[in-house]
């Protein structure tokens, strides 16, 4: 009983859709996503011994790759989107701090006033109740 022999066409085939994948900058199996032989043997899900079995489509995708300047369109469009992202979150994040510290000063404001006028309220109910008139303060 010996091994079932490979199938060459659909192992073209597997390489070939993983390459476009890449190229693309939509991959599956990739963890980065990055143009190297090794992510598309991760892509492909092949064996390494297999895919290098097909140098020519290795070349190929590596060809392709140079190209287009060995960042996926894709893949680049994002990084741009998220360094905008960063850049915004940074300036929400200023805007955030100046606001809370506006807020505190705020806050500090009117338990000042709270207490100034609960002050004016308690002086004149102690003279309303005592008959006695109180003196201002000459601080």
């Amino acid at each position: 009983m010996g091994r079932r022999p490979r199938d060459e066409e659909a192992d073209r085939a597997a390489i070939r859709a993983a390459a476009d994948r890449l190229l693309a900058g939509t991959p599956l199996h990739s963890q980065s996503g990055k143009l190297t032989a090794s992510e598309l043997i991760a892509e492909s899900e092949l064996r390494r011994n297999v895919v290098y079995r097909h140098t020519d489509l290795i070349q190929e995708f590596q060809v392709r790759a140079k190209a287009q300047d060995a960042t996926p369109t894709a893949m680049q469009e994002l990084a741009d989107e998220n360094r905008q992202l960063r850049s915004e979150a940074d300036d929400l994040t200023v805007e955030l701090r100046q606001e809370q510290a506006r807020n505190k000063t705020m806050r500090m404001i009117i338990a000042e006033l709270a207490l100034e006028r609960e002050r004016e309220r308690a002086k004149a109910e102690l003279a309303g109740v005592s008959g006695v008139k109180v003196l201002p303060n000459r601080l």
